[in-house]
């Protein structure tokens, strides 16, 4: 963003609000001699950058480049010369989701649709730098998306104080959930008498479940670009990563109980690490995934708030799980 874009955007704002309305469209029948006509006698306002093609229901079909529309012979139908597969951004998103697409596919605008695909406007790369009026001028357009990457990391720049604000109430839940890991643990205190190696595994308990969490995490970060999930969205991701955790579970149980019944020969411990591990693993997966999808759902900032919330939470499952089976077992 240029100095004057800088005050006047906010990277939380939905994109929506920075749309252009009256963009260039075209219509799949048309020739281009037609299309020609068409834009000639119906301006659109603004840069034309692409040609985007919808249909009578103004849902996207294709884009048309502008160098391709001129170059085409007149007597070509406007369908035999588009692009059919168009990147668009979601209506959900944001700019700073916006700005990502631009930085990721290095295009110079995007169509912003809604769920049924009917296009709602524009938003082209003007979004965030003045420098497109000197596009003509450079000899590789690259120059302009490393503007961007430039004043995006300007415009995230924040003093320490503020940094310190957004991101230390997130750790209060590492905070609270180390707290009640402790009181979890003295609640099951006579467990842990009767079997002291419980104790001994706990760190490799919670360290596997805390690993997977945070690998949920960051692969459901990366698929939340430029998006809000909806329920059902989530519900089928909650569903992949569940068995993806159990089969991780298990596979990491029966490694850690086979050193343990060779190292302790206690069938029990042993029975203890298999559901706790297996139980904790598939839990932590889950929250690793559902987390960062609700935060987002929820208008949140899941990239800070996430990994604290997912670890506090994993880690409280994993425990209870393992106490709880440790009690069942240690009584039969």
């Amino acid at each position: 963003m240029s100095s004057g874009m800088t005050n006047q955007i906010e990277l939380d704002d939905p994109i929506l609000m920075h749309i252009r309305p009256g963009f260039a469209r075209l219509h799949p029948e048309q020739t281009v001699r037609e299309a020609l006509d068409y834009v000639r006698t119906n301006p659109p306002e603004g840069r034309i950058v692409y040609f985007y093609v919808v249909d009578s229901s103004e849902r996207l079909c294709g884009v048309v480049p502008t160098r391709r529309l001129l170059l085409s012979a007149e007597t070509s139908k406007v369908s035999e010369i588009m692009i059919q597969k168009v990147l668009a951004i979601p209506a959900l998103a944001t700019v700073l989701d916006a700005c990502e697409f631009f930085l990721l596919h290095k295009l110079l605008a995007f169509p912003v649709i809604d769920a049924d695909r009917r296009v709602l406007g524009v938003v082209d790369i003007e979004l965030y730098t003045e420098e497109l009026a000197d596009l003509e001028r450079r000899e590789e357009s690259d120059d302009l998306f490393q503007l961007i990457g430039v004043h995006l990391s300007e415009t995230n720049r924040v003093s320490a104080w503020m940094s310190f604000l957004g991101r230390f109430p997130w750790l209060l839940a590492n905070i609270g959930g180390g707290i009640l890991a402790a009181f979890l643990t003295g609640i099951f205190e006579a467990e842990l008498q009767k079997a002291v190696a419980l104790a001994l595994f706990i760190p490799v308990v919670l360290a596997l479940a805390e690993s997977v969490a945070i690998q949920s995490v960051s692969l459901a970060l990366q698929s939340l670009h430029g998006k809000r999930p909806s329920f059902a969205e989530i519900l089928a991701k909650l569903k992949v990563e569940a068995t993806t955790g159990a089969l991780l579970g298990l596979a990491c149980a029966f490694s850690v109980a086979l050193v343990a019944t060779l190292w302790l020969w206690n069938p029990q411990v042993s029975s203890c690490l298999v559901g706790g591990i297996t139980g904790g693993v598939t839990c932590a997966a889950v929250i690793g995934v559902a987390v960062p999808n609700l935060l987002r759902l929820l208008s949140r900032d899941p990239k800070v708030a996430a990994g604290p919330v997912a670890l506090a939470l994993t880690d409280m499952v994993t425990l209870l799980i393992y106490f709880l089976l440790a009690r069942f077992i240690l009584a039969a």
